[in-house]
């Protein structure tokens, strides 16, 4: 199911240990939070490598030293998907307190589960769009139909296709394919490639709903 291409899921103990934690259903509000942030450090540096930097000297109370750095000319957005994409958005921000945040309101109409927009609050995208580099972060890659449309919002913008990385928590192999099929260059990064969709649109075994779980809403 793997694009190597593509799609890069993480294996690692400490990423395998959390998800534990976020699948149970008897975790709390804040044990599932703790364990969900653990996992996106991970996953932000993962999608980070890709990343321009530049050559920069630096000095040490010793000395000199010829430093890597972020390519100041490049803009950086992290745009988390509503809601639940804000917890990717908190720990992304503070790894990369430079980048440029653009939220996305979308909801899935539970009946056609096509993603419904209410909300694209962005800043302006630089001209040279060589630059221009996107991490699309939503903790549940589901049926897809919302990742398309916001990788779509931002190649209308002119944002080129192969430097958008959408950032997921767990994926179907049902959103994986729908995304690769309709935007073959976004590089998808996920902790997690799980069976399948339910006939709601859920993915199993997965964690139930993410945004209930992170803030506490479930009924």
């Amino acid at each position: 199911m793997e694009d190597k291409l593509s799609v890069k899921i993480l294996n690692h103990p400490v990423v395998k240990h959390n998800l534990s934690i976020i699948r149970d259903k008897n975790s709390d509000c804040e044990r599932f939070k703790n364990a969900l942030k653990r996992i996106t450090y991970s996953l932000i540096y993962e999608a980070t490598t890709c990343l321009p930097t530049v050559k920069k000297d630096i000095e040490t109370p010793v000395g000199k030293a010829l430093c890597d750095v972020f390519d100041t000319n490049a803009q950086l957005i992290i745009a988390p998907i509503l809601r639940a994409g804000m917890i990717f958005c908190e720990v992304a921000q503070e790894l990369l307190p430079f980048a440029n945040v653009h939220h996305i309101g979308m909801y899935r109409d539970e009946e056609t589960l096509e993603p419904v927009w209410y909300y694209d609050k962005r800043k302006e995208i630089k001209e040279d769009k060589d630059k221009v580099f996107v991490l699309l972060l939503d903790p549940m890659l589901a049926t897809g139909n919302s990742a398309v449309d916001a990788v779509e919002n931002f190649i209308s913008k002119g944002v080129k296709e192969e430097n958008i990385i959408f950032v997921s928590l767990i994926s179907s192999p049902e959103g994986i394919k729908r995304l690769t099929s309709a935007y073959s260059k976004v590089e998808i990064i996920t902790a997690c490639l799980d069976e399948r969709l339910n006939s709601k649109g859920y993915i199993v075994p997965g964690l139930g709903d993410a945004g209930d779980r992170i803030y506490n809403t479930l009924d």
